[in-house]
């Protein structure tokens, strides 16, 4: 049993790599840290991607996900950092994240950040919202 984060991400071989298509993935116990204050800072996640070559393993998402828990960083930065990462792991097609925070101070935050491969073109019908 698995009783500590991992910072990193595993990946496999795309099933059908010779076709776009969209894996979407909910993330509703995102936690991080306020670099202020210190206080947790809650989020739903909502990771969508067309893969090239290589896909998400999503245990490892899990403990990758779990590895934020005691970083403290800004909302932009952390939204930010997660899509970095995963560009970097599996060289996407396209992905997008959108990090929900829950309300602080009557505030509510939504961070939503994008790649797109400099080659690839989304075909008509292919919803990546």
């Amino acid at each position: 049993m698995t009783t500590s984060p991992l910072p990193s991400l595993e990946t496999f071989q795309n099933p059908k790599p010779d076709r776009d298509y969209l894996i979407r993935i909910r993330i509703p116990e995102f936690t991080c840290l306020c670099p202020k204050t210190g206080q947790p800072d809650f989020a739903t996640l909502r990771l969508g991607y067309v893969p090239d070559h290589h896909c998400l393993e999503l245990k490892a998402l899990k403990l990758y996900i779990w590895s934020y828990r005691e970083t403290g960083a800004y909302h932009e930065d952390i939204t930010n950092r997660i899509l970095d990462d995963v560009v970097t792991a599996i060289r996407p097609r396209f992905a997008r994240i959108e990090a929900r925070f829950n309300v602080r101070g009557g505030l509510y935050t939504t961070v939503i950040a994008h790649y797109q491969a400099p080659d690839w073109e989304a075909p008509p019908g292919l919803d990546l919202g």
